[in-house]
């Protein structure tokens, strides 16, 4: 395996500098160096490189063919460095962030809002994925991911970017063949559209006078993610329930219509940004973050963060 070579942004900025001021004395006296402190480190520089960067003679130094060529890619070099410094001194955001989000959030609250993002980070490039998979964000190189729901245990860090209530809805339509439901227990005589995947709860729950209950439903359509149970819904098949963030425009439209009101018990589903832990935040992946929370924020489809 070859050596790592630690020292070489030192021997480009030592050479650049030689460049610059024309001879090795004036360059030790900028960098605070000995005369023959800087000889011997360019030296070495074209030891290592095998071939001659500068033409020394009594009067000046001259670069060679191969030191015109070194000089310009240690410039190139030495000014990235210094932005990339500069960028995480000063807070700026550079580079490429890989983000992930479900289809349906990401679709209606990540993707409309990246104008704004990238308007404000013109140094970022902004590489999007929406899936209803959950990735390994090592595997998929992703820096950040949006997901919905309870958190598995993991050795990922995170943060509430929101939280959205739960609500029982349907369409007008529905309700005009079959009726509004008074009470939970009028479900049961209503086609109620369920997840496929395991739940915890065997119905929905409801709270009556501070006492909670779970109110069995069922119906003919199972489905496994919550844009398609939307869609069915506002179609007219059945009654779901669904986080609000989800339906929010539907209900706003009047396309869709809460249930249950007066028995919802206000549980709330999280929203959380995940990202690897250990070390600081990079600068894009908190900057990014940041942005989520002030967009959903600013939707009118979340509760409050508390």
């Amino acid at each position: 395996m070859p050596r790592i070579l630690m020292e070489r942004s030192g021997e480009m900025e030592v050479f650049a500098r030689v460049v610059e001021k024309g001879s090795f004395s004036a360059a030790a006296r900028s960098l605070d160096l000995t005369p023959s402190a800087v000889s011997k480190l360019i030296g070495r520089l074209e030891a290592r490189l095998g071939t001659r960067l500068l033409a020394r003679t009594t009067r000046a130094l001259t670069l060679t063919e191969e030191g015109a060529t070194y000089h310009r890619a240690a410039q190139r070099i030495l000014q990235d460095l210094n932005e990339v410094d500069q960028a995480l001194a000063t807070g700026t955001a550079r580079g490429r962030i890989r983000i992930n989000a479900s289809l349906p959030l990401g679709t209606a609250f990540v993707a409309p809002s990246i104008g704004r993002f990238v308007e404000d980070n013109p140094n970022l490039t902004v590489d999007l994925s929406f899936t209803d998979e959950v990735v390994n964000l090592l595997e998929e190189k992703a820096d950040v991911a949006i997901r919905v729901g309870d958190l598995p245990d993991s050795a990922l860090k995170a943060r509430k970017l929101a939280q959205s209530r739960l609500v029982v809805c349907a369409s007008p339509h529905y309700l005009e063949r079959w009726g509004m439901p008074k009470a939970p227990a009028d479900l049961r005589h209503h086609n109620c559209l369920t997840f496929n995947f395991r739940r915890s709860r065997i119905g929905w729950p409801f709270r009556h006078k501070r006492r909670e209950f779970e109110q069995p439903v069922s119906g003919n359509v199972q489905i496994n993610n919550g844009e398609s149970m939307r869609q069915i819904v506002l179609a007219g098949v059945g009654i779901a329930r669904l986080s609000r963030w989800h339906v929010a425009d539907a209900i706003r439209s009047g396309a869709l219509v809460p249930l249950l009101e007066e028995f919802n018990p206000n549980d709330l589903e999280m929203i959380h940004a995940v990202y690897l832990g250990g070390g600081n935040v990079p600068n894009r992946v908190r900057i990014f973050i940041d942005h989520m929370i002030d967009t959903l924020g600013k939707s009118g489809a979340f509760e409050q963060v508390r």
